[in-house]
């Protein structure tokens, strides 16, 4: 069973329409014992992090997700609540991932959107994926490059496109909006 997080984010419906094209069954939900028990979690989201972080601790999910021991993906908002905090809010976030975000300075269009390739990459998340690729974004805050950092991308600066620490993985980018090469990085995730 497939699980994904529900946390009032947004963009959780397209994710699981992703999975159901690709011919797997998932679940929406926000109770630890079903996360805790499926065979993947997937933690999406668009938002803001200071009341996407109160839902999540408000029902324990914060430690049930720091917990998790199969595999994780966050995707967008999950990316950025998997580090230590962000400035969006001044939010303390998960944890998992060793990096902060930061709001982009303003020296181009905020919020990054669109199609855009990687500067690097590695990794079990991208087989089959060239660095050419384009993979669409939308957001206004980026990781911080860290030693979880297993791809990279450009725009006002390089920054984290992906991140990877035991089970946890997670994307900047939305793989559910990335045509055939999002298909490819979430058909690699549900294999592991």
């Amino acid at each position: 069973m497939i699980a994904i997080v529900k946390y009032n984010a947004g963009n959780i419906k397209s994710v699981q329409n992703a999975l159901t094209r690709l011919g797997y069954e998932s679940i929406i939900t926000d109770n630890p014992a079903e996360l805790l028990n499926a065979d993947k979690v997937i933690f999406p989201g668009v938002g803001e992090a200071s009341s996407a972080m109160k839902y999540l601790k408000e029902r324990g999910l914060d430690k049930t997700i720091t917990s998790l021991k199969q595999p994780v993906l966050g995707i967008c908002l999950g990316l950025q609540l998997m580090c230590r905090r962000t400035e969006e809010g001044d939010t303390q976030c998960l944890g998992i991932f060793d990096s902060d975000v930061r709001l982009f300075p303003p020296i181009d269009k905020i919020p990054h959107m669109g199609w855009n390739d990687f500067l690097t990459m590695r990794g079990d998340l991208f087989k089959g994926v060239s660095i050419e690729d384009d993979l669409y974004y939308i957001h206004s805050y980026y990781a911080e490059i860290s030693s979880c950092t297993v791809a990279t991308c450009d725009y006002i600066m390089p920054f984290s496109a992906a991140m990877k620490k035991d089970n946890f993985y997670a994307t900047q980018f939305h793989p559910e909006k990335s045509a055939r090469v999002g298909e490819i990085i979430l058909q690699n995730f549900l294999k592991l």
